[in-house]
């Protein structure tokens, strides 16, 4: 599916779809520095899912999430949290914010 932002422009493809589990258990490492492994949620299933720094990633296992394959050389895999969906059509997610606000892949 295509993921187009909140102006009309075309983020990506949807790679992984994620469903919240507002149960999940996440080990809480400490915050480190951008492009570390350290205080990643690794996941036995999943891996790293979501490469993001771990007070995020827990929101997001908590709320549900989409990874997307960037179309552009110079943006990083991102990640659309549930909230900034605003709707799905036909063959389209629609978010509610701009590519800017999404969550880059560490």
């Amino acid at each position: 599916m295509r993921v187009i932002d909140s102006t009309g422009f075309e983020v990506g493809t949807v790679s992984r779809v994620q469903v919240g589990d507002p149960n999940a258990v996440v080990a809480q490492g400490p915050t480190v520095g951008a492009g570390s492994l350290e205080g990643r949620v690794p996941d036995p299933l999943t891996g790293d899912e979501p490469g993001v720094p771990p007070d995020v990633a827990a929101r997001m296992l908590r709320n549900g999430y989409l990874k997307v394959d960037s179309n552009s050389l110079f943006l990083h895999d991102v990640y659309v949290e549930a909230n900034q969906i605003s709707t799905v059509v036909e063959d389209k997610v629609l978010l509610s914010v701009p590519a800017s606000h999404l969550t880059p892949e560490v």
